[in-house]
This record gives C-alpha cells, sequence and structure tokens, in this order.
C-alpha cells in the first residue's frame, strides 16, 4: 500500500509539472509572439502599391492578430502632403510611414516628425541604407531603369541616351516629380550628373517626352503599345513581363538611381509597441522575403532578390548628396514644371 500511495503521488506531481511547464509555454508564446503589449490600432501611411501594401499589411497581422492596421496609400508626394496638413491641424494621424526614399524622410527628419528607433533587424541591413540616428531605415532596393515594348522596339537599347533620340520622338513617358516621390529622387540625381545635368530633361522635352502620374501609368502605357519607352522603377516591369507583357526592363550602362522606400515612426505615435513590431516585421527575414515574392530586391542581407533583377551589387548606381537633395528639392521640383509646363 506505501509503495502504491507512493507511486500515485509521483504520477500526480508530474501531472501537474506537465501541465504548468505546458501553460508557461503557451503564455510565452501569446506574450512573446502574438500579445506582448501590442495591440489596438496602428495607422499605416504608405505610396507602395494597394496590393503590395495590403500584403504587407496581411501578413503582419497575422503574426499580430490584435492589431488592427488602417492604411492610407497614395503617391508619395500626396502622402507628405497629407501628413503636413495633419500636422497644420495639430495631429498627424499615421503612426508609421513607408515612402519613396530617403530624402523624404531626411525632410521630416529635420522637421523632428520622426521618432527615433533602432530595430534589431536592422543589423542584417547594410549600413548606408540605415539613418544614423534610428529615424528611418531602407526596406528594399528599387532601380529606376528604361522600360520598352518588345513588339514596338526591336533593338533593345542600353543607354539613357535613346530617349533624346529621333527614333524615340513622341514615343516615350516618364513619371512626374509632383506625384511620384521616385520621380522627385530621380530628377535630383540626374540634374547632379556631369553627363545629364538639366540639359538631359530639356532634351527629353525637345523629343516630346510625355508626363503622367506615377511608375504604374508609365509601365501601363509601354505595356499596351502607347508609348515605346519609359523611364520606371524595376519591380514594375519585371513583375508585368512575368505575367505576360511584351516589356523588357533595361538597367542603362551609364548607370541608374536607386531609392530603397525607408520605414519611420512618426514622432507622437499613439501606439509605439505596435509602430516598433511592424518596423521589426518589414525588416525581418520573413518581411524581406514577401517582399522578394512580390518582386522586389530586398534590402536584407542573405535574402536573394527575384528573377528579372539584380542585385545592388550588379548596378551601377548614380548617387548624390541626400542633404543637397533635400535642400534643392522644391526648386528642382519648380524647374522641372517650368520645362514640362506643370506644377
Amino acid at each position: 500500500m506505501r509503495k502504491l500511495s507512493f507511486m500515485m503521488m509521483i504520477l500526480v506531481a508530474a501531472v501537474l509539472t506537465a501541465a504548468c511547464s505546458n501553460g508557461s509555454e503557451q503564455s510565452n508564446e501569446v506574450s512573446g509572439e502574438t500579445a506582448g503589449g501590442v495591440s489596438g490600432t496602428l495607422s499605416f501611411y504608405t505610396s507602395q502599391p494597394d496590393a503590395d501594401a495590403q500584403a504587407l499589411v496581411d501578413a503582419f497581422q497575422k503574426k499580430y492578430p490584435d492589431v488592427e492596421v488602417e492604411t492610407f496609400r497614395s503617391g508619395t508626394e500626396e502622402v507628405i502632403s497629407k501628413i503636413q496638413a495633419e500636422k497644420q491641424a495639430g495631429s498627424v494621424q499615421a503612426d508609421v510611414l513607408l515612402v519613396a526614399d530617403s530624402v523624404t524622410f531626411e525632410g521630416l527628419k529635420e522637421e523632428e516628425m520622426l521618432l527615433p528607433y533602432k530595430s534589431p533587424e536592422a543589423e542584417h541591413i547594410p549600413d548606408t541604407f540605415i539613418d544614423p540616428d534610428g529615424a528611418y531605415t531602407g526596406t528594399k532596393v528599387m532601380a529606376t531603369g528604361l522600360v520598352v515594348n518588345t513588339n514596338e522596339v526591336k533593338e533593345i537599347p542600353d543607354s539613357w541616351g535613346i530617349l533624346t533620340e529621333k527614333a524615340a520622338q513622341g514615343k516615350t513617358l516618364m513619371p512626374s516629380p509632383f506625384y511620384s516621390g521616385a520621380a522627385a529622387y530621380n530628377l535630383g540625381i540626374f540634374t547632379r550628373q556631369d553627363n545629364f545635368g538639366w540639359d538631359f530633361y530639356e532634351k527629353l522635352k525637345e523629343n516630346e517626352m510625355s508626363v503622367t502620374k506615377g511608375n504604374g501609368g508609365v509601365l501601363e502605357a509601354v505595356a499596351m503599345g502607347q508609348k515605346s519607352y519609359g523611364m520606371v522603377v524595376d519591380y514594375v516591369a519585371a513583375r508585368a513581363k512575368k505575367e505576360g507583357s511584351p516589356v523588357e526592363f533595361i538597367y542603362p550602362k551609364e548607370g541608374v538611381p536607386v531609392i530603397t522606400e525607408p520605414i519611420g515612426i512618426m514622432n507622437g505615435t499613439d501606439n509605439e509597441p505596435a509602430a516598433q513590431a511592424f518596423v521589426d516585421f518589414a525588416l525581418s527575414e520573413e518581411g524581406q522575403q514577401l517582399a522578394a515574392e512580390l518582386g522586389y530586391t530586398p534590402i536584407r542581407e542573405g535574402v536573394e532578390a527575384p528573377e528579372g533583377l539584380q542585385t545592388l551589387g550588379e548596378m551601377t548606381v548614380l548617387q548624390a548628396d541626400t542633404p543637397e537633395l533635400l535642400k534643392a528639392r522644391e526648386e528642382d521640383k519648380k524647374q522641372f514644371g517650368e520645362i514640362f509646363g506643370q506644377q
């Protein structure tokens, strides 16, 4: 009887220990992975295409189901205009911002509108693409190059010069720097290269270059044969080709401007834990794999670029001083408007 009683006590203790252990593991899983104070509403402002922004939000919410993400999407310039209007009204509604280029974020940083946050995931991203104060971090690598309609163009060009040649007269299209952050960045980069400068844009105008709102409009016009050549970010052309459109993307031999579509947290956010979790997710291996699946070149080391796109090491990158680009951005857009009759 003593032996039986002793054995029963051991069995009960084992069951209780297992139950406690299982409960502890479940508690750790809930608090660390899906909860951990990460809940509530998160306002996400972005210039990403609708489907891509939604894919990022869906993946994040799968990991953090207690967070409700509200998304506002438009071109970079319109997103920033909305934020500035909210600031004037006394309350910026955005918690997290993800738009085209570092120059835009540099301006917000100067206005002290960004909350510094150094994500632990950033250790896997080249320092070149991280603000030293943690105000913003690049999320991908996107180059602007040439897209051509392969039904209309039989000899594939390798130079930006094709856009100023007689063969392309009236057959070219580019996004507007008044709408597209990438286009505004490109304008600053090209006009500060000795072999381009403002003469390049004057020649584009003389050769009847058309201007549309964003990169999506450029790609659509070229894919449909309305235009034969376009200036566009790489991923939209690679994606269209994969889906069967008669287009080819070219990295011109002179080099390409590169944007990194940074992400940052707005100063004054009402949900800092969720905002930090969102930034971490976008920079994580899982988030970067998602970026690659959507057709972008990931910025995180160790995650491969999708088929059809070059890695950063394969590109010749055109560069300029970021503070100078910020200082000159409005004047650059004004001068562009005078050339192309836009505002």
